[in-house]
């Protein structure tokens, strides 16, 4: 149990029966009146975001989870199948949990996944990764200057806007966060 003095990004709290992790949150101390807290909370599983205040000094119920470094191995039709780095036991986790963070995946790519009581309820990838593009039209030499972008599809199936001058079989670093293509990723 803690209170509001107690939210920082990326807190796992208990609220209304569900988990949600914090997103955003901002202290406001007006000249009238009490001072509150302004959260967006995104519930885990499923990433549903929502709005939520709190009275200063209010009690949360925040949630101690274990993180784990697991690699990610192989998809199926209901189930992504991970392994522990330390124990190599392979477990499946749900498609519903792996829903925000599938476009970004490769097989044996590195993930943190959050335990609570010995059940996966979140999956965390790092902040950017380096995908090659499978699809796009033909790139134009000397399309540099004039900052056109065109989509394409890389190789997990994401779809991104980047820049004229990328072709088939360049690699970008994408933000998972925002899903944007950030820069082209020389060998």
């Amino acid at each position: 149990m803690g209170s509001t003095s107690d939210i920082k990004n990326n807190l796992v709290m208990e609220f209304n029966g569900y988990l949600y992790k914090v997103v955003e949150f901002l202290h406001v101390k007006p000249g009238k009146g009490n001072a509150f807290v302004r959260t967006k909370l995104k519930r885990i599983p499923g990433g549903q975001v929502i709005e939520q205040t709190f009275r200063s000094g209010e009690k949360i119920d925040d949630v101690k989870l274990l993180a784990n470094e697991m690699t990610f191995l192989y998809s199926d039709d209901s189930h992504h199948h991970i392994m522990d780095n330390e124990t190599y036991e392979q477990i499946a986790i749900d498609n519903e949990l792996m829903d925000s963070v599938k476009d970004y995946l490769k097989e044996n790519d590195i993930i943190k996944v959050l335990f609570r009581d010995a059940v996966p309820v979140d999956v965390e990838v790092p902040p950017h990764v380096i995908l090659e593009i499978t699809d796009t039209e033909p790139g134009l030499r000397g399309d540099t200057a004039t900052g056109g972008s065109k989509p394409a599809i890389l190789e997990t199936g994401l779809k991104v806007t980047v820049p004229l001058f990328l072709n088939m079989g360049d690699k970008v670093k994408v933000d998972t966060r925002t899903g944007a293509y950030l820069e082209r990723v020389r060998d």
